[in-house]
């Protein structure tokens, strides 16, 4: 289940919620109760697996 990071506009309060993809969106703040929630959006994190990623991992070099 995703985890969706939220920011109240009125209070300022910061919180994560798992969602299921057909939940609503959060709208109510749970700590003013105010309708001032929003998703915050940030890029997703990035993992590099295998090879070829690192200087080390380069094309190996022949001998003619």
């Amino acid at each position: 289940m995703p985890t969706y990071h939220y920011r109240c506009r009125n209070c300022g309060y910061d919180f994560t919620m798992q969602q299921s993809f057909s939940d609503d969106p959060i709208t109510v703040c749970p700590e003013c109760a105010q309708e001032q929630v929003r998703k915050v959006y940030s890029a997703p994190p990035i993992e590099f697996k295998g090879s070829g990623f690192y200087r080390t991992d380069g094309a190996s070099t022949s001998s003619k």
